[in-house]
């Protein structure tokens, strides 16, 4: 669990995941790994056309689709390594050290749970390149890799911004106690200004659960500034970014309240979908 794992692909969102992945590898002092996954069910490594023999069907005319279908994968395979060595120069430029190269021929989240004994922290773009006309939705395949990979994830947002301001959303939960330890003991935001943000009730308890959260952090080292706010949680959270000038959102990936429903269930998460800043997951 030592390198820093980007996911590359021909999306839009690929450059902001260089520039993020460059940026995290240098405050973790984590080597840099660069992955391209060629889809399988797209481009298939060996087509089986045997079950083909139909009306009208002709042996040479499905070894010409069959030889088609393996020069397209290699082509792609081709402009796979080609983005891979692009990706390369654009991290080393933005300082990261020289990243290692990784491609698969095969399904995305299987090839990352493969890998995930390697990973630190996994960066992803919100989509991929079969949503790249559409910058507000969410990458079909982002909540299957959340569910699967038991590794911190950085959803980058479509272009970079170098995170200088954090807002930490705490809900009081235990899983929010662990997700304020696995913050506090990582290297990713030290010497950042933090943002701890409750959306709640101003109650006692919400105070003490804030206060005890806010003190955690401290004892770290990070200069830290705490808030309830009222409301629901999307816009809230939206409001406080606004007004604060929030560069890079930290959530648990699973809560035990209102925040849950943004971030676990069977369809795509709202606070990632609409989210303008990059969202770091912790688990």
């Amino acid at each position: 669990m030592t390198h820093v794992m980007a996911c590359i692909d021909n999306s839009q969102s690929s450059l902001a995941v260089c520039d993020y992945a460059a940026w995290a590898s240098q405050r973790l002092n984590a080597p840099l790994t660069l992955l391209h996954v060629l889809d399988e069910e797209k481009y298939p490594a060996a087509a089986d056309l045997s079950g083909n023999i139909g009306l009208g069907s002709r042996e040479h005319l499905l070894e010409e689709l069959a030889t088609l279908d393996a020069q397209r994968a290699r082509l792609a395979l081709e402009q796979g390594q080609h983005m891979l060595e692009k990706a390369r120069e654009r991290t080393v430029i933005s300082g990261a050290a020289f990243p290692e190269l990784k491609q698969r021929h095969g399904h995305l989240v299987e090839s990352l749970s493969d890998l995930q004994e390697d990973i630190r922290l996994l960066v992803i773009g919100r989509v991929g390149e079969d949503n790249s006309r559409n910058a507000h939705s969410l990458g079909s395949q982002i909540e299957a890799v959340v569910r699967t990979i038991h590794r911190p994830i950085l959803i980058t947002a479509t272009s970079y911004k170098k995170p200088e301001k954090v807002m930490l959303a705490f809900d009081g939960s235990s899983t929010a106690y662990k997700t304020i330890q696995m913050f506090a003991a990582s290297s990713l935001c030290k010497d950042l200004p933090i943002h701890l943000v409750t959306v709640g009730a101003d109650s006692v308890s919400n105070h003490e659960a804030l206060g005890k959260a806010q003190s955690m952090l401290l004892s770290a080292g990070f200069l830290v500034q705490a808030e309830i706010r009222q409301g629901e949680v999307e816009s809230a959270l939206h409001d406080y970014q606004t007004e604060h000038g929030i560069d890079l959102l930290v959530m648990g990936a699973y809560g035990h309240s209102r925040i849950r429903q943004f971030l676990v269930g069977s369809t795509t998460t709202t606070m990632l979908r609409t989210a303008t800043m990059p969202v770091l997951l912790l688990r």
